[in-house]
């Protein structure tokens, strides 16, 4: 498998366009959803995908020959974007607040009901999540839904290996204590306590250790 994902890197940096085509079939999901877990907004999801592969695509030569899987370095560059896409949205709601408030017009368009519960369930989970510090987010959303092993979210986020661990048990501790309060002051009222705790029990799972 290692050997498979060297030479999917080293034509990567070759500038092969065959095999950022394969990486982005590969890996376009995950960073899509990796995005959407620190943002909690589609679109925005979307838009941070797209300029992860463009930036990929425009740093490639700076990868080394050997190194493994691409995740990591695909989630490091889109944790970098999510960020600044949550500046630009901090900027853009100071900018709105400002301005006049509009009338308000009545949509009509149905909803599709699978649509609406995602959406409450994505908010629920964000409410909670936005309680925690962004550095622990960042490490959560690594660890425990992207998948990656401590190494590797080391590698994807430039920090040590022990900053990792001790970032996620703060974040699963912070979590375990939201989960247990239930819904209220913190939690998002509309949504079901069972669909909170789903999503925020995923935290309590072990990651696995460092690949050999």
């Amino acid at each position: 498998m290692r050997d498979s994902e060297n030479n999917l890197r080293r034509r990567v940096r070759a500038g092969e366009r065959d095999a950022f085509a394969e990486l982005y079939e590969q890996c376009a999901r995950t960073v899509y959803n990796h995005g959407l877990r620190l943002t909690g907004d589609w679109s925005t999801a979307e838009e941070i995908m797209s300029e992860t592969f463009l930036t990929a695509w425009r740093v490639r030569e700076r990868l080394e020959a050997d190194g493994g899987s691409l995740v990591p370095w695909l989630l490091g560059i889109a944790t970098n974007k999510a960020e600044n896409a949550r500046r630009g949205s901090r900027r853009r709601l100071a900018f709105l607040v400002r301005q006049p408030q509009p009338p308000a017009v009545t949509d009509f368009a149905p909803e599709v009901d699978g649509r609406i519960d995602d959406a409450r369930r994505l908010r629920a989970v964000q409410i909670a999540l936005r309680q925690l510090r962004r550095s622990e987010r960042e490490v959560l959303s690594l660890c425990v839904w992207s998948g990656l092993d401590y190494q590797q979210t080391a590698e994807a986020l430039g920090i040590p290996v022990g900053t990792v661990r001790s970032r996620l048990s703060r974040a699963r501790a912070k979590l375990a204590r939201l989960t247990d309060e239930g819904p209220g002051t913190n939690m998002e009222p509309q949504a079901p306590r069972g669909k909170v705790i789903s999503e925020a029990a995923l935290a309590a799972l072990p990651v696995r250790e460092e690949t050999v």
